[in-house]
């Protein structure tokens, strides 16, 4: 096998990957969204913070389960300066009742970034076995 035939399976499998990737982070959104629970959860900062430290991008989330358990998850977004996540504020989420700590914060999902990966990691893909295809003939 030549350089670049090596060079393209390589392609073709993080491409793949990316590709996978992107596919499994939008089922498991849509999974939560559709099978979750939703209730209001509070935003609250990781305890141990002095006041010369930044602000974590990643708060914690405390709720409340229909089974009266109360949990405390990181936040699987960051905050933002558009949309900050600020000590105290209230948010809806949604949680799989099989296991409370899988969340999905509603209206804040990014799906663009799997979306972007699915579209780049198939670009890749695409490109890489045009690539191998035209070293093979």
């Amino acid at each position: 096998m030549d350089g670049v035939a090596v060079l393209a399976v390589f392609a073709a499998f993080g491409g793949a990957l990316a590709l996978l990737a992107g596919v499994y982070g939008l089922r498991h959104v849509r999974r939560v969204q559709r099978t979750g629970v939703c209730v209001p959860a509070l935003v609250m900062q990781a305890p141990g913070r002095g006041a010369e430290e930044p602000v974590r991008p990643r708060p914690l989330l405390q709720f409340v389960t229909d089974d009266e358990r109360v949990m405390e998850v990181v936040c699987p977004v960051a905050s933002t300066s558009r949309r900050p996540l600020i000590d105290g504020d209230r948010v809806l989420l949604h949680y799989d009742p099989a296991d409370p700590r899988t969340v999905v914060v509603r209206d804040r999902e990014r799906l663009g970034m799997e979306r972007a990966f699915i579209a780049a990691g198939g670009t890749v893909l695409l490109l890489a076995l045009v690539l191998l295809a035209a070293v093979a003939l």
